[in-house]
């Protein structure tokens, strides 16, 4: 973002040089998270609140989820939400790497399994014995990354198949048909649509997480910011805005947020690339 766009006389809007690991839009409002400094917001591109305070200094933040004025915070003590300005005590008292919403049901992934909610208690449905990290819910097929590779729940034949990877699988998404994952040691996981998966490098570059966007599939790396695309059949990475680490993305429609390891919050026009 150019510094001189301000919403401060003292200070630009993305003055705050800690290393962020998530970020999420939620209408006119920007959260992102700080592991070691907590959780701030902006409103409508003012300046920046931190809102943490409440949870303490020991809580470390693996990801946020907003959403309809509500805040989820995944963190290593449990799952928090925060509404109205103030935070609820752990709706789940484990710690907590991913949290989405499915119409009026939720899921949390934990560090014992995959939970379920419809609006009553918190229910285990998978990989009770496993560290999940990310998960996907389609129609037909429940997805779950975990610290030893895939698991994957056919509603139709009510059948699970396990994919041993040798890899701690963080992030998912899918892409033209294809499953990726992002491994925790920096490499992207593929399905090959056999019923496998390859895993793929890319030179010195490390993939953190995958994030879904429209159509496009962003991959977040320490080396910037990259959509995954196909090229001659195989699955490769495009360029969109490179020289720093990026570790999340997020959009109001108009611009690109991307939380960053060196570079605080950054913002790019979604026409730009």
């Amino acid at each position: 973002m150019n510094g001189e766009e301000t919403s401060s006389k003292h200070k630009p809007w993305n003055w705050m040089l800690f290393p962020f690991s998530s970020i999420r839009m939620d209408e006119d409002i920007l959260y992102a998270a700080s592991p070691g400094n907590g959780i701030y917001q902006s409103a409508g591109g003012g300046d920046w609140t931190h809102i943490s305070g409440e949870l303490g200094g020991n809580v470390v933040v693996n990801r946020l989820h907003a959403a309809e004025g509500k805040l989820h915070a995944c963190t290593n003590d449990g799952l928090y939400k925060y509404e109205d300005g103030k935070w609820e005590l752990p709706e789940l008292a484990v710690s907590c790497y991913q949290y989405k919403t499915y119409g009026t049901c939720s899921f949390a992934a934990t560090d014992y399994g995959l939970y379920h909610s419809c609006g009553d208690d918190w229910h285990r449905v998978a990989c009770p014995d496993r560290k999940v990290y990310d998960f996907i819910n389609l129609p037909q097929f429940l997805i779950v990354g975990h610290e030893h590779g895939i698991a994957m729940y056919d509603r139709f034949v009510d059948e699970w198949s396990e994919f041993s990877l040798k890899a701690e699988v963080t992030s998912l998404a899918v892409y033209k048909g294809h499953l990726l994952g992002a491994g925790a040691g920096g490499e992207l996981i593929v399905g090959n649509r056999r019923g496998g998966f390859e895993v793929v490098t890319f030179g010195n570059r490390l993939v953190f997480t995958l994030v879904r966007h429209g159509s496009s599939v962003f991959a977040c790396t320490d080396k910037g910011l990259y959509r995954i695309g196909l090229l001659q059949g195989q699955m490769t990475l495009f360029s969109v805005k490179t020289g720093f680490p990026v570790t999340d993305i997020d959009s109001d429609g108009e611009h690109l947020y991307m939380a960053t390891l060196f570079e605080g919050i950054q913002q790019m026009k979604l026409s730009s690339y």
